[in-house]
């Protein structure tokens, strides 16, 4: 287990997860970019891996009939991705790679909605990438509500 800490740009949002596995992912459906402002690059933690502070300042919003997302109300900094209902990802937090203090050793394992990512860049590397129909077909879900 690789326990790592992490925050938001101001502080007032930190947290530690306990890691079972350092490979992260990437989400290029059109709610993610709108979100991130770009690609949303984020490792899974189970919920129970998390042990957030500064939880006055963590607003949410459902963003989907599935999942909601997080935010800092101070400084604005998204904090994660949580699936809602009942499933096999449901109370799993993605967290976003950049909020680690210490990032080094994380490996891109996979790139999401391969066929939304804007053309102006590209990953380098060997990883699973899937379309936006294998996504839904594997877990049910659209780009339109991610």
């Amino acid at each position: 287990m690789d326990a790592r800490m992490g925050g938001c740009m101001c502080g007032a949002v930190r947290f530690r997860a306990t890691l079972s596995h350092t490979a992260f992912g990437v989400c290029h459906c059109k709610m993610c970019q709108r979100w991130a402002g770009g690609m949303f690059a984020a490792i899974t933690v189970p919920h129970a891996d998390v042990v957030w502070s500064g939880q006055a300042q963590i607003a949410r919003i459902q963003s989907s009939d599935w999942a909601q997302r997080g935010w800092c109300t101070t400084c604005g900094s998204g904090l994660f991705y949580q699936v809602t209902r009942e499933s096999a990802q449901g109370g799993d937090w993605e967290i976003p790679v950049g909020l680690f203090d210490d990032a080094n050793g994380l490996t891109l394992e996979r790139e999401i909605y391969i066929d939304r990512k804007p053309d102006s860049y590209a990953l380098a590397g060997h990883h699973q990438t899937l379309t936006e129909a294998e996504v839904i077909a594997l877990y049910g879900s659209t780009s339109e509500g991610a």
